[in-house]
């Protein structure tokens, strides 16, 4: 059973989704910074029967690895949007985009009936240089923040996906099947037309970008089995079963079901709820399973009664761990393939799983169908959010 909803003018809802194509890492969209991604799916979104852009209460944007200099704004400005806009960039590394959206609802639910733009961009192909400031002025390099001290460790993804393979009996035959599979699905729901309602095009022209291209169909079991350990000698986790960086934006609009229906909106995904939680760094790919169970035991929703999963594919290790310890099972999960196949454009990540949802839930068409986000983050964190689609 799902919870109960809050009063119309303040249970959260989401009425669109858009997302660009996702693509690898100095790839098609290499040339595109941050802002350059994000603004074409504001302006999408702005675009959506009934909403005025000068409405929009508040533009909400996670970002991991861009430079700084609020984003959120940069990007509204960029779209064509009223200067009477504001906009606020958020940081939870792989987790932003969804942490931007369970803000926006979190606003939503005080109250006020207000409009919000919600999800997250990232450019890893543009991102600055990082450096630390020396004694002598000088800079020095470093590939990436640091996320907590060193004295727990502060683990590479890839170091900690093998510590979760090995902690959690994640065989290399599970990782690399169910990688396999995740290519196989993004292919098949590609040639099907499933992504095309939520896509938006980048580009003019010839240079035109509207698919995602990191899809292989090359892949098989004999190729995945060639993979050698990527992260720990000896190891289980390879290129094969691991994500690839990638460029994207995606965003949704969310406002309170009152004003949805005085918007003569059709349907939408109602919040029911929300939440993240910390664990220990070294196995931080498990964060997502521990903050999933206590959105769905403070809902009384068992992982039984849930219709529909997007879990972010980081690592094929992190996802079925997760997925284990839920009690979900796997090939019902991520129905168009995840991030293993498409790619991990960190701080857009978590508003992708929401836009999939959003299009598999419209798919399916059947009111009421329950839907989970979960998204494993750097540092040892996780957050989830429940959804229920309705037609209103």
């Amino acid at each position: 059973m799902a919870p109960e909803l809050l009063p119309s003018g303040r249970q959260p809802v989401i009425i669109a989704a858009r997302r660009t194509p996702v693509c690898r890492t100095n790839g098609a969209l290499r040339t595109l910074r941050a802002h350059e991604l994000l603004a074409p799916v504001l302006r999408e979104l702005t675009a959506f029967p009934g909403i005025q852009p000068g409405d929009i209460t508040d533009v909400v944007i996670g970002n991991a690895v861009g430079g700084g200099g609020n984003v959120a704004r940069l990007a509204l400005l960029e779209a064509g949007l009223p200067v009477s806009v504001p906009g606020l960039t958020v940081d939870r590394q792989c987790g932003s985009g969804l942490d931007a959206i369970v803000l926006a609802s979190g606003l939503v639910a005080a109250g006020g009936n207000p409009l919000y733009l919600a999800g997250g961009v990232e450019s890893t192909s543009t991102a600055p240089l990082r450096a630390h400031r020396k004694d002598d002025g000088g800079p020095e390099f470093y590939p990436r923040a640091q996320f907590v001290p060193e004295a727990f460790g502060d683990p590479d993804m890839g170091v900690a996906a093998e510590t979760v393979a090995q902690k959690f009996g994640i065989s290399r035959d599970r990782q690399d099947g169910f990688a396999l599979l995740s290519h196989q699905k993004a292919l098949a729901a590609a040639g099907a037309g499933y992504f095309d309602d939520e896509l938006v095009p980048l580009g003019k022209g010839a240079g035109t970008v509207a698919v995602d291209d990191g899809p292989r169909r090359g892949l098989g079991p004999a190729v995945m089995a060639r993979f050698p350990p990527a992260f720990v000698d000896g190891g289980t986790v390879t290129a094969g079963n691991s994500c690839f960086d990638a460029d994207a934006a995606s965003a949704v609009v969310i406002t309170s079901l009152q004003r949805a229906r005085d918007l003569g909106v059709p349907d939408g995904l109602l919040v029911l709820g929300t939440g993240t939680a910390g664990v220990e760094p070294e196995v931080l790919g498990i964060g997502a399973a521990v903050a999933a169970r206590g959105v769905l035991t403070a809902a009384g929703v068992t992982a039984d009664e849930l219709d529909l999963v997007e879990f972010n594919e980081a690592f094929a290790s992190q996802t079925l761990a997760c997925l284990d310890e839920l009690g979900i099972d796997p090939g019902r999960v991520n129905l168009d393939g995840g991030a293993l196949a498409l790619g991990h454009a960190y701080g857009a990540s978590g508003a992708v799983l929401v836009t999939r949802l959003f299009a598999q839930a419209r798919r399916n068409g059947t009111p009421g169908s329950l839907a989970l986000a979960m998204i494993s983050i750097a540092g040892g964190m996780g957050t989830a959010a429940l959804l229920q689609y309705e037609r209103f």
